[in-house]
């Protein structure tokens, strides 16, 4: 149980950082006024494990956080994210 709980978190280290830079780069974009990074792309990789740096990242950059249908989805998506995990911990370790 412990090695996955670490590998999970390693998911979670690892993800957040990759999402922590998309949204460095959408940030980015969009004060050039350049071609943005896609909602869908953020929203995927936040409900694939990078939810932590996606939040950091809205915080920090003030990125994200005025939109509300933006915010709706993306706390449905970490609610969605989490109910997740905590089904599979318990179908593989208490069941």
């Amino acid at each position: 149980m412990l090695q996955a709980a670490l590998a999970y978190l390693a998911v979670l280290l690892a993800m957040s950082a990759v999402t922590m830079v998309v949204y460095q780069a959408d940030k980015r974009r969009a004060e050039a006024g350049q071609r943005r990074v896609p909602e869908r792309v953020l929203h995927l990789l936040a409900v694939g494990g990078g939810w932590p740096g996606a939040w950091w990242a809205q915080r920090q950059l003030r990125h994200k956080t005025r939109k509300v249908r933006f915010q709706v989805t993306f706390w449905v998506l970490v609610t969605v994210h989490l109910f997740a995990v905590a089904t599979a911990a318990y179908l593989l370790f208490v069941r």
